[in-house]
């Protein structure tokens, strides 16, 4: 899921409809569907080109939609399993995790891939430091995070020890830490941005799928298909479970929105229950 703030605009990566949802947030209902996709994986509202860019595993290819109106306005062919959706912010590019092992370099202005960053494996969730120099990269099939330069090409790797299947990923910035959600065993391992050591490993709920830092409330949601949302509290070096909120068994996909009120949207369409959207708000 992505959103557009200014026009309070929510994008649905709908994979098993083939379509991208769009949620008038203000309404509170579902404003229209873009058919004709396969597979939509990764979605980006990117803000500096008004553009909402949509990733289809199905095909490979990389649909471009102009902010306004939802126009197509460009088909980027990546080739395999086109996924995560980043803007570059620092850079006036966008990043798409693809194939065997690759973020695609995507400028936005002629809508064509101008470059390759080559990993060892399939790239599932990565984030972009806080300084715009590093992007961090989950590599489960090669169980590491890979670091890329952004600016030399270079990488280097963290191994992730015992611990399997590191999908979700977010960045605080402020404790210069990198935080990796594993579905096995269930664990958040918290890995400092600088030198990639391991500062805390608390566990968390099973099939984990999102991961968000509240840098206000020093918090952490956890999005997990067990059936709930994992809250975190910053307890010291460490992290303590301040609350779990439930929702349903197979709802996994969520996005966090500090901006915005209400500000965590999860989608919690599970087995015998109906795709929908849940919106919660912090409590304190």
């Amino acid at each position: 899921m992505s959103i557009d703030i200014k026009r309070q605009r929510l994008f649905v990566a709908e994979l098993g409809n083939n379509t991208l949802g769009v949620v008038d947030l203000a309404a509170g209902k579902v404003m229209r569907r873009i058919e004709g996709l396969s597979e939509p994986q990764g979605v980006a509202y990117v803000p500096f080109a008004d553009s909402v860019y949509v990733a289809n595993g199905g095909d490979g290819s990389v649909w471009v939609l102009r902010g306004e109106d939802l126009a197509s306005v460009g088909r980027i062919e990546l080739g395999d399993d086109a996924d995560n959706v980043r803007a570059d912010v620092q850079r006036n590019r966008v990043l798409v995790g693809y194939g065997k092992g690759a973020l695609a370099v995507i400028d936005p202005e002629s809508r064509t891939q101008t470059a390759d960053l080559r990993l060892k494996a399939h790239p599932e969730s990565f984030q972009i430091d806080e300084t715009g120099s590093q992007v961090f990269v989950n590599v489960p099939d090669a169980r590491e995070i890979e670091v890329v330069d952004l600016a030399a090409d270079g990488y280097l790797s963290w191994p992730t020890l015992a611990a399997g299947s590191n999908f979700p990923m977010a960045i605080d910035g402020g404790a210069h830490r990198v935080l990796v959600a594993f579905r096995s065993p269930p664990t958040l391992m918290a890995f400092s941005s600088r030198d990639g050591s391991i500062i805390a490993k608390p566990e968390i709920c099973g099939d984990a799928d999102d991961v968000f830092v509240d840098p206000r409330r020093h918090r952490l949601y956890v999005s997990c298909g067990e059936g709930m949302v994992d809250v975190l509290e910053q307890d010291g070096a460490g992290y303590r479970r301040f609350a779990q909120v439930p929702t349903v068994s197979g709802a996994r996909t969520s996005l966090f929105v500090p901006r915005a009120r209400p500000a965590v949207c999860g989608s919690a369409g599970g087995v015998n229950e109906p795709a929908a959207i849940w919106v919660f708000r912090p409590a304190s």
